[in-house]
């Protein structure tokens, strides 16, 4: 995996946290689903794990500038 693909690992980790955030939000001003929220909570809460998990990989990786990573920049 290369630096660039975990940032984009991570980005697209850190829009699901945020959309499940969202939607736990809604829920929880609706009156008839408070019981989605906990689970729609938790499941945010992996994917914003998974972005900080991706962002430390790419941190840990050295910076490239291969043929390919030139190529699909």
């Amino acid at each position: 995996m290369t630096r660039k693909e975990a940032l984009a690992q991570a980005q697209e980790a850190t829009r699901r946290a945020a959309a499940l955030a969202e939607e736990a939000e809604r829920y929880a001003r609706h009156p008839d689903y408070p019981h989605r929220v906990q689970p729609l909570a938790a499941a945010g809460a992996v994917w914003a794990d998974t972005s900080r998990a991706f962002t430390a990989l790419a941190d840990a990786l050295t910076p490239t500038t291969t043929t390919t990573e030139q190529t699909e920049a």
